[in-house]
């Protein structure tokens, strides 16, 4: 991927099935180009992705799709695959050890 693009997010839409991810492509010698990403609801309803964790997630899958094509795709929407999102999950999702909100031991003074 060339150092001058830039990915910018637009937002997003909520359809039926998907969450639909909104990118635009700035290269300095191109015209911007808007890309697309969908994440199932099923898997925010599964808690297999995070609504807050969606749009870097989606960045990660166009940053890899404009890397493997050399910034110029020949599709512009993209679905994002349950092992995207494993893999995503275990890279940046720390299990806790222990409850938070869990009753602390009593502790005699």
């Amino acid at each position: 991927m060339s150092d001058t693009i830039i990915v910018q997010y637009l937002g997003f839409e909520v359809q039926a099935s998907v969450r639909m991810y909104k990118f635009l492509v700035r290269e300095t010698a191109t015209e911007p180009r808007e890309f697309t990403l969908a994440i199932a609801n099923e898997a925010f309803d599964s808690h297999r992705a995070r609504f807050q964790d969606a749009p870097d997630i989606c960045s990660l899958k166009l940053r890899h799709e404009l890397a493997e094509s050399s910034n110029h795709p020949p599709k512009s929407q993209f679905n994002v695959s349950d092992a995207e999102l494993d893999v995503y999950s275990s890279a940046h999702w720390k299990k806790s050890q222990r409850n938070p909100y869990s009753h602390k031991p009593h502790q005699d003074s």
